[in-house]
């Protein structure tokens, strides 16, 4: 009996739209078949389904018990029986296959064998691109932008469709479809639910793996990766170190003009990026870590763990911490220690501290100069000195209407959060 053209034309679809092979797609359509007809009561649990691989005939047998004395489902006439046994004799309760028409299977089963093959399609292709991607986690791939679901990006490789969640996504990017897109392989799970790819570009070791596909001294191991953070969109931070005295491993991976440096950024979307070298002494390391800011002193704290302080100059201090603790949290996160920074006033005037702390004020708050100093007249110079009274007192001494003071307080908060080390749990969750 040939095959229905529905049924072909599953076959054809999938085989040249989804990219599963033909024997795939032959096996999960018998197995479909096969486990939906077993329900129609007219046949046994021994029916078997067989499609013929050169003209795509579908054939259904099953096995019946030769009787006279029984009759019924599973049960078949000696006389018949001899027929379909070509003539050989027949004994009671022998067991003989015989091919029966494939419409005895029944309306239901035939569309309940659609739906499974669907599903049993849907296995294969998760077999099938788990397969070809287990091996390839970590590896940067180029696809397309195929759909854009609630921040969620779907990309097409090939015939595969893989996806990139709202918190893998570079969060300064959007992406329409049609968009051409590089991301690296995050994971394959052939158990997801949705596709069983996930991807990132928000993740450090894409970052990795673009210094390895410009800077062929990474790729050949001349030049070692130690380290990298991220705050996606924004700035990075990348350690590197060698043991070939001739080669400079920050000059290689920034290439003659910054070239090499320069591509990486671009596929960052802008991203700035600190290239550090590695130094086994942690005073060294985050040192070069927080450059270009200069210290008074670097000391290893001897009671708390992996604890560095650094003393700057006030002039130094903003350029140490960064803009809403942006770079002292990078550099904790580069080097795994908890890195903290304090400012030296032992040798500036009070103007010189007050005028030094409107600037920092006004960089950290992104505020006006203007509302810095409002702030600085009240009496507070620093980020502890705001948060040290409740948000109701600072905005009574401040005299800043409701709105900006309530934002320099919830910012002081973050910032305080981020310089002392207590979203430390946080940060090793999102590495």
């Amino acid at each position: 009996m040939a095959m229905n053209n529905q049924l072909l034309a599953v076959v054809q679809h999938i085989e040249n739209e989804r990219g599963v092979s033909r024997e795939i797609v032959i096996t999960a359509i018998e197995q479909a078949i096969q486990q939906a007809a077993r329900k129609n009561h007219n046949v046994t649990n021994d029916l078997r389904v067989s499609i013929d691989r050169k003209d795509l005939s579908l054939h259904v047998y099953d096995t019946l018990v030769a009787s006279d004395e029984e009759t019924g489902p599973g049960f078949i006439p000696l006389a018949r029986a001899v027929r379909f046994n070509h003539g050989n004799p027949v004994k009671e309760g022998d067991p003989i296959e015989i091919e029966m028409p494939a419409s005895k299977l029944g309306r239901i089963a035939a569309q309940t064998s659609r739906q499974m093959i669907m599903q049993k399609i849907r296995e294969a292709e998760r077999t099938n691109t788990f397969s070809e991607y287990r091996d390839r986690v970590g590896d940067i791939i180029s696809g397309t932008v195929s759909a854009v679901v609630r921040g969620d990006t779907y990309v097409m490789v090939g015939k595969t469709e893989m996806v990139m969640p709202a918190r893998e996504r570079i969060p300064t990017e959007n992406y329409q479809v049609g968009d051409p897109i590089r991301a690296l392989v995050l994971r394959v799970d052939p158990e997801a639910k949705g596709p069983s790819v996930t991807l990132s570009r928000s993740s450090n070791k894409f970052l990795e793996a673009l210094f390895r596909l410009e800077v062929s001294e990474i790729s050949d191991g001349v030049v070692e990766i130690m380290g990298s953070s991220r705050d996606p969109g924004f700035r990075a931070k990348l350690a590197v170190r060698t043991d070939n005295e001739n080669i400079d491993p920050v000059g290689a991976c920034v290439g003659q003009r910054g070239s090499r440096v320069r591509n990486v950024v671009n596929e960052l979307s802008g991203e700035k990026i600190d290239i550090v070298r590695w130094n086994e002494d942690i005073r060294q390391y985050v040192q070069q870590a927080l450059a270009p800011a200069k210290f008074e002193s670097i000391e290893v704290d001897q009671v708390l763990p992996n604890t560095v302080h650094l003393v700057a100059a006030p002039d130094q201090y903003s350029l140490a911490i960064g803009k809403r603790g942006q770079n002292v949290r990078l550099a904790t996160r580069l080097t795994g220690w908890h890195v903290e920074v304090k400012k030296s006033m032992a040798t500036a005037s009070f103007e010189d501290q007050k005028a030094e702390a409107i600037k920092e004020l006004a960089e950290t708050f992104s505020v006006s100069t203007a509302v810095a100093t409002q702030i600085a007249d009240a009496g507070f110079l620093t980020v502890e000195g705001i948060i040290y009274v409740d948000e109701p007192s600072f905005i009574a001494a401040t005299g800043l209407d409701e709105v900006t003071a309530k934002g320099v307080y919830a910012a002081a908060e973050a910032v305080h959060k981020l310089v002392s080390g207590e979203e430390a749990a946080t940060d090793s969750e999102e590495e």
